[in-house]
């Protein structure tokens, strides 16, 4: 339950609309309260202070009527310059970082902090009683000694928060155009896989095998989607619960369908177990960041193949891209890539995960962009130092020996699409690498 509690709040937290809605929720609040310290007398210290001349229920008015129409204008234009963006982003960088910038907090917050003070204007608007107009109770006729109803603390609030937003347009014009740099794409998604890997893996420079699955009967899925999330808390508890070990065939991030088997399950009520087992396994339409960090290595993947297309021919952002991968392969290439999904002592747990190997990490990062990477001379260089790099800190041999095998596989691939000297650089360069491997 804490898995899935933890990621609906993530989900929730990555809708563009959330802030906005939250905003708008407490700024309702903080006008209802406003009004009701004006209209209890709360705010008769104001007069002491000489300074802050009363304003009449006029004036109040087209303050807040001002206000109220210049923060929805705003927010139309903010959420014009966020959809060009994206769109820009989704047509340059590819569909797949489209959520990374609907989850951009910096545009939901400003979004958010502009419809929030025009919900708050205009909930305070509707308390301005003009000087013509009777009191709707005796509160509302004591709450002020002048004709009308002007709330003074309310309508300094409202000021504050215009204030806010002019801080809040500033930060916004600077940040979009800041969030689109490709630089700033690339080491967002780096940073995220970076932390992501730490966290799936936390064990260092240890090299265990994984536990071997145990077999049993099938659990096949029922429904349709990309796994999201698995919770193996809840798995965990229901296992030992049932008295089973489980052997499960999917991670998250993989497609399934009906019949597809997402387990084997071995000793216990097996058909128990399954009824409740299912709905451990969290199917949606798209894959997410949790849980599975081959989605951002795909993203970093993808951007690179895009820049190293002939349509685009951009290989320094490829480069970039090829940088951000190497660190991310040098960090998983020095983890224990036994996943401990169990709150107990690992040799105790019911849950077998799939094994993940470091030979499907690095064919998935560096051996998805080889082709397109072997076309260009210069990001092929850089591909033999990116991998020369996350090799060095490394003291396993078998997986310096697997980073050695994309380097050569990478200049086979290059002999079959450059020629002349772009060739001979590239081979001098795999010369080098493969002399300082041996060394």
């Amino acid at each position: 339950m804490t898995a899935e509690i933890r990621f609906f709040w993530a989900r929730l937290n990555a809708n563009y609309w959330f802030y906005p809605a939250l905003f708008s929720a407490l700024a309702a609040l903080l006008a209802i309260a406003m009004v009701a310290i004006d209209r209890s007398g709360g705010a008769q210290f104001l007069n002491d202070y000489d300074w802050l001349v009363p304003i009449r229920p006029k004036g109040a008015a087209d303050i807040l009527t001002l206000i109220a129409g210049s923060m929805i204008g705003v927010a139309s234009t903010v959420f014009s310059i966020t959809l060009v963006a994206v769109t820009y982003a989704s047509g340059t960088y590819g569909p797949r970082l489209l959520t990374n910038f609907l989850e951009d907090k910096g545009n939901q917050i400003s979004l958010g902090t502009f419809i929030g003070s025009f919900v708050y204007a205009l909930i305070v608007l509707r308390s301005v009683r003009a000087e013509d107009e009777t009191p709707s109770s005796s509160i509302d006729a004591a709450a002020t000694a002048l004709p009308g109803f002007a709330p003074q603390l309310s309508l300094l609030v409202a000021y504050v928060l215009m204030g806010l937003c002019v801080g809040v347009l500033v930060f916004f014009l600077h940040h979009v155009p800041s969030s689109i740099r490709i630089n700033k794409v690339l080491e967002r998604i780096g940073q995220r896989l970076l932390s992501t890997i730490k966290k799936t893996y936390p064990v260092e420079d240890e090299f265990s095998d994984a536990r071997e699955a145990e077999g049993g009967e099938a659990i096949k899925a029922r429904d349709v989607g990309y796994v999201q999330m698995i919770d193996f808390a809840d798995l965990e508890e229901k296992a030992r619960e049932f008295g089973c070990v489980v052997s499960l065939k999917v991670r998250t991030g993989d497609f399934v369908h009906r019949d597809l088997v997402l387990m084997d399950v071995k000793g216990g009520d097996v058909e128990a177990f399954a009824k409740a087992a299912r709905e451990y396994f969290t199917l949606g339409p798209t894959r997410t960041p949790e849980q599975d960090p081959q989605f951002l290595i795909d993203e970093l993947v993808e951007i690179g193949l895009r820049a190293l297309s002939p349509g685009i021919n951009d290989p320094f952002t490829a480069i970039t891209a090829l940088h951000w991968l190497g660190a991310s392969v040098s960090e998983i290439a020095r983890r224990d890539l036994r996943k401990d999904v169990c709150s107990e002592d690992a040799e105790d747990c019911p849950i077998i995960p799939c094994p993940d190997d470091f030979e499907h990490y690095a064919m998935r990062s560096f051996g998805s962009i080889r082709s397109a990477v072997a076309q260009s001379p210069n990001a092929a260089r850089v591909m033999l130092d990116v991998i020369a790099n996350a090799a060095a800190p490394l003291s396993h041999q078998p997986r310096i020996d697997v980073l050695r095998d994309q380097a050569r596989l990478l200049v086979e691939q290059a002999r079959m699409a450059l020629v002349g000297p772009d060739l001979a650089m590239v081979e001098a360069r795999y010369r080098e690498f493969d002399d300082a491997m041996r060394g």
